[in-house]
């Protein structure tokens, strides 16, 4: 009988800790390891993606890290064709591929497939974007309350072309468009294990804090002030960035904008374990618990099916 082959999703909100055990994890499994986050994936951001550094792409094999360009249009859609053709590859020669990152709409593509939506009619969209320019975010935003509650509370609130596409699917169908993210399984070729990493809240909230503080050490500032000429960007449009951003254009001091930034990082985060919790499929470790604890109920879980650390 051939071995099973299984894709070990690790989530969990940012900061939580998963870069340094999908490391781990990978090494024991001689696995390589995909990244499922839609802007570590952009090679011009690496310190405010919290991109893995070149020491630890060294220790494993990582696909989809600092591979296009901002300029480059990207989605869920074409990452979940491109992941399933490279894993595809992958389990040719692999028993266990690791999968890690934060994009709940990118580890959904893979693991679930996309929902078929309905086009959206050019007069909408048109609308929509007319209504953007001219009154700018904070109208996407109500639009969003106003038409589909329940996303609101799971978006990035901050990210217009999310929200734009929230308002121009619920427009066109006369509906919420979270009504139509019906989340059907499509049948995958592979095993799926799904791992999720946690922590007390105030002390993830304290390592979001820190972190921020140490990507602006980093350089996290020059790195924001040379992209800020495609600031317009849709990979762009994301926390770190539209804070600095904003600070050059003197809205606010450097200070004002880290702490913004941490705050909408702990915002952002309470949103990605908001959607984490309804996936039923997760299994959870907790982020406290020795390496060689959770490594060894994920051996039994994987063990399940054959699956040997080596």
């Amino acid at each position: 009988m051939a071995k099973v082959k299984t894709l070990l999703l690790i989530v969990g909100p940012t900061g939580v800790g998963k870069t340094e055990l999908s490391l781990r994890i990978a090494e024991r499994y001689k696995a390589p390891i995909v990244s499922c986050d839609s802007r570590q994936i952009y090679r011009e951001i690496p310190i405010g993606t919290a991109a893995p550094t070149a020491e630890e792409q060294a220790r494993v094999k990582h696909y989809f890290i600092g591979t296009r360009s901002l300029e480059e249009d990207y989605n869920a859609g074409e990452y979940e064709r491109d992941a399933l053709a490279l894993l595809e590859e992958l389990f040719k020669t692999h028993e266990v591929v690791v999968m890690v990152g934060g994009s709940m709409l990118y580890a959904d593509a893979v693991c679930h497939g996309l929902d078929d939506l309905p086009s959206v009619p050019s007069d909408i969209r048109a609308y929509v974007k007319a209504q953007y320019e001219a009154h700018g975010i904070a109208w996407l935003q109500a639009e969003v309350q106003r038409l589909d509650p329940a996303y609101w509370e799971e978006v990035d609130q901050h990210n217009p072309a999310r929200l734009a596409h929230c308002v121009e699917l619920s427009l066109t169908v006369g509906q919420p468009y979270s009504s139509l993210r019906t989340r059907s399984r499509k049948e995958r070729p592979f095993r799926i294990l799904k791992i999720g990493i946690t922590r007390e809240r105030g002390e993830l909230y304290a390592r979001i804090n820190e972190r921020v503080k140490q990507m602006i050490a980093d350089g996290m500032v020059e790195e924001a002030r040379k992209v800020y000429p495609k600031r317009s960007l849709n990979s762009l449009q994301t926390v770190g960035y539209r804070e600095l951003f904003d600070y050059f254009d003197g809205q606010y001091d450097l200070d004002r904008a880290i702490e913004l930034i941490q705050q909408n990082t702990r915002h952002y985060a309470k949103r990605q374990m908001t959607w984490f919790r309804k996936d039923k499929e997760i299994q959870w470790l907790n982020a406290h618990d020795t390496y060689e604890k959770n490594s060894t109920l994920i051996d039994a879980w994987l063990g399940a099916d054959g699956v040997q650390a080596h």
